[in-house]
């Protein structure tokens, strides 16, 4: 039975770019790099930089890391200023912010919880909505 996500991992063009976009701009904690590859985390939440050539989904896909409301201001501000380029404008419950990494992988820094989207959709429930 599954238990949880394990680790998420991202093919990237340059690992130093890489590992400066996660470590530097978004806060991960670098564990350790080698030629090909890196391990960072977010929390509880494992990623791997894997060298390659990345081919990012160009539909909704996208990991979606958690942040602080105070903190998503502060960093919003700062990738802006950097022109890191934005994907989605948020629609739904809590803030968000989605962005591309260097290699264009779909992230968005979001500031609710499965709980906040529950009670949200309490009170506004979508097209077709079934409780389970």
């Amino acid at each position: 039975m599954i238990s949880g996500i394990n680790h998420i991992t991202f093919a990237v063009r340059d690992l130093s770019l890489s590992i400066q976009f996660y470590r530097d701009l978004l806060g991960m904690k670098l564990h350790v790099f080698w030629d090909t590859g890196a391990y960072l985390t977010a929390g509880d939440t494992w990623l791997c930089l894997s060298l390659g050539e990345p081919e990012p989904a160009k539909d909704y896909t996208h990991v979606a890391f958690s942040i602080g409301e105070k903190a998503l201001t502060e960093l919003r501000a700062k990738l802006r200023e950097l022109g890191v380029e934005e994907w989605k404008q948020n629609t739904s419950e809590g803030d968000s912010l989605y962005l591309l990494d260097p290699n264009g992988h779909r992230i968005e820094l979001h500031c609710g919880t499965l709980a906040t989207r529950l009670a949200e959709l309490e009170k506004a429930p979508y097209r077709g909505l079934v409780w389970c």
